[in-house]
């Protein structure tokens, strides 16, 4: 205990060096943290929400759009598809089970969707009060949908045209909240599920008895009961306004996309990490040098060589832990940042802050590349000429 007073109070005998060498190693870790907890809270998300979803079913565009909307609802669907044909597709025997999506229009920038009660069972949500919807315009509530919008049971609301936009608001017709969920961790957290039907009704074009037009849906979620169906159903659509994508190759490629940029991020982020260790270096061997004279008169009062050698290495440790420590805080402030920014557009929350298995890993690496930059100036301790260091004194 003693060594650790000694080795604190020689790191704040200069401030100015020891506060550099710790902002730099903690900017280090800092930015290695911030990316390994926004990669796997992303990533966890991702494949919590694609999980046994094996195709989606929409309009012809962009497969990685049609995922991007219809499973993760973070961008626009590429089209409607005709109901009947949809529903032949499903009924194809390769083909297990499949869930309809509608949808077109939001409240305060949530989306309204239009789907089957096999949805939220599809993600084992449960009702933490009220039951599910049953009549049209009737709704269940995602339980951040319904935190953030301040909706209980009982509210009624006007829905308005568009995903995001609130100004086309469509006051023909009154959704009424019969249900909330509980937290799923998944997309239905952020939505507001109805009937298909209500979807239809709000926009006074048709209804469930309407037989004016084709009646139509944004996508079907499938689930595969032949791996054939992979390369059985994008031909069978050849000659339709309809396409099949698969979720898993069209977020390995987004992800391939993205890789690069967090993968650069890491790497500037190694570098700092690499300065901030050289940094601590040169803060251990200055401040060494600087105190010959004071080390070798802890040598002539007793003091051994190995005790020197703690004394060094503990200001070392003392100065990386520190900073990485710093770090974890770091990365949490700019963990929350961008959990804001994310939530602002896209309504995920990626807010978690508990420590990952990684992360501990990451401090410990930092402590001890921090104490072998320290061993240097450590060794030379051992070697010390002390009547030499005296006498020049």
């Amino acid at each position: 205990m003693r060594l650790i007073y000694i080795a604190r109070k020689n790191l704040f005998a200069k401030p100015l060096q020891t506060t550099l060498s710790a902002i730099l190693l903690a900017f280090g870790v800092g930015m290695v943290s911030l990316v390994m907890l926004s990669e796997k809270q992303i990533k966890d998300q991702f494949e919590r929400n694609i999980k046994d979803i094996d195709l989606v079913l929409g309009a012809k565009g962009s497969p990685l759009q049609l995922i991007l909307a219809n499973v993760y609802h973070i961008d626009a669907p590429t089209g409607n598809i005709d109901l009947e044909a949809a529903n032949e597709v499903v009924k194809h025997p390769y083909v297990e089970a499949g869930i309809p999506l509608a949808y077109g229009d939001n409240y305060m920038g949530y989306r309204i969707v239009g789907t089957e009660h096999s949805y939220p069972q599809h993600y084992k949500a449960e009702l933490a009060e009220g039951e599910l919807w049953e009549e049209t315009y009737e709704v269940t509530v995602g339980a951040t949908a319904a935190e953030k919008l301040g909706l209980g049971i009982g509210d009624r609301f006007y829905s308005a045209h568009g995903l995001t936009d609130g100004t086309d608001v469509h006051d023909n017709v009154e959704f009424v909240v019969v249900g909330i969920f509980k937290h799923t961790s998944s997309v239905i957290d952020q939505l507001l599920l109805t009937n298909i039907e209500s979807v239809w009704g709000v926009h006074g074009d048709q209804t469930e008895h309407s037989e004016e037009k084709p009646k139509e849906i944004t996508a079907v979620l499938l689930k595969k009961r032949n791996p054939m169906a992979v390369l059985t159903l994008p031909n069978l659509l050849k000659d339709t306004n309809m396409q099949v994508a698969l979720p898993a190759i069209e977020i390995n490629r987004l992800n391939n996309q993205f890789g690069f940029g967090t993968k650069a991020i890491s790497a500037i982020a190694l570098l700092i990490m690499v300065l901030s260790f050289a940094s601590i270096f040169i803060s251990v061997f200055e401040n060494m040098q600087t105190r010959k004279y004071e080390l070798a008169l802890m040598r002539t009062m007793g003091g051994s060589p190995s005790t020197l050698f703690k004394l060094i290495l503990l200001e070392g440790g003392l100065l990386s832990i520190c900073g990485a420590l710093f770090g974890l805080i770091i990365s949490r402030v700019g963990l929350l940042t961008l959990a804001a920014l994310v939530a602002d557009q896209f309504k995920y929350d990626i807010s978690e802050m508990a420590i990952l298995p990684s992360e501990i890993g990451l401090i410990c690496c930092a402590t001890f590349v921090g104490l072998l930059a320290a061993i240097l100036p450590a060794l030379k301790t051992l070697r010390m000429d002390i009547s030499g260091t005296l006498s020049n004194e």
